[in-house]
């Protein structure tokens, strides 16, 4: 987690943006989570990819914020945003909101804002450490948080913050577990058949080690709905809903199905080398190698299979 001193509040509406740089508090990366298990890497390098996976994963979002469409919140927080795929939406969904999409990234606010002036919606975009600056950003009417809370140590702690910011009958909604993505059939035609479920046992183990890794971690059931009660929130549920791109996905290495696919497992590849045994990494080297016919970028039963659920709650 790399500090950076400086912090800035950018209001972006259409095209246009207008910059307030404040005094620098410190922060840290809040970000979106990439399909990779690994918390130490440069997130602003892996900006392509988060904002790709944003889009393709846009079926879940669109799913959680039909759930949200009875609400007239007047200042929404998307707390993590990375490129601001999901705080977009959420400009365009609720136009008549101020909506500020905070990370601790400057690169990738910087996306949010580029992405806000292309589509034509008002966003403003804030640095802030993830979760001790929680408190400096002001009450919202609703809280967006994609993936996020399980990189901190105490996760309760970060749920009573983020609830902290509701103003009463506001809404927090963060995004947390739902199921591994699914690539391609149990049998490949070669290597060992079951790879994908192996894969995710490895991104498991990772997982859970990058939890142990964390400073301050406390051990939790994670019982998300009782954690957000125990926060103080009402009406605590959840909702799981699906993201699915059947094969055949569109021909050519460079769609974004096969090239969201070919980046994901090549981060996987990289990661996971030391969990995986070597004819399973060969097998991995099959899938990416482009002069391979069986490659992810020309197999006709490639797809992409994933669910994410969404637990909400309400401020008394």
């Amino acid at each position: 987690m790399a500090d950076n001193p400086a912090t800035h509040d950018n209001a972006t509406t259409g095209g246009n943006a207008t910059t307030d740089h404040h005094a620098s508090p410190r922060h840290t990366h809040t970000h979106t989570h990439s399909s990779g298990p690994d918390d130490h890497f440069d997130w602003a390098a892996m900006a392509d990819l988060l904002e790709l996976e944003g889009e393709l994963h846009s079926p879940y979002v669109r799913g959680a914020f039909e759930e949200l469409k009875h609400l007239t919140p007047r200042r929404i927080l998307d707390i993590g945003s990375g490129p601001g795929v999901a705080a977009c939406r959420l400009a365009g969904v609720f136009p008549q909101a101020e909506v500020t999409a905070v990370d601790g990234t400057p690169e990738l606010l910087a996306r949010a804002e580029q992405r806000a002036a292309r589509l034509g919606v008002r966003l403003r975009t804030q640095a802030a450490e993830f979760p001790a600056g929680l408190a400096d950003l002001g009450p919202a009417d609703l809280v967006w948080s994609g993936q996020v809370v399980h990189h901190v140590g105490d996760q309760q702690d970060a749920l009573n913050r983020l609830a902290a910011l509701l103003n009463p009958g506001g809404v927090l909604a963060i995004v947390e577990g739902g199921l591994p993505p699914r690539w391609f059939p149990r049998d490949l035609g070669f290597g060992r058949p079951g790879l994908q479920e192996r894969l995710d046992a490895a991104l498991a183990d990772r997982f859970t080690r990058m939890r142990a890794e964390l400073p301050g971690t406390v051990a939790v059931v994670e019982d998300w709905p009782g954690m957000l009660r125990t926060a103080g929130l009402t009406d605590a549920h959840s909702r799981t809903f699906l993201v699915e791109h059947p094969a055949p996905l569109p021909e050519g290495p460079q769609t974004p199905q096969r090239l969201f696919a070919r980046r994901s497992l090549e981060r996987y590849r990289e990661v996971l080398a030391e969990l995986l045994d070597p004819e399973d990494l060969v097998t991995l080297d099959r899938l990416l190698d482009p002069a391979d016919p069986a490659c992810v970028d020309r197999r006709p039963d490639l797809f992409l299979l994933t669910a994410k659920t969404v637990h909400f709650g309400t401020a008394a």
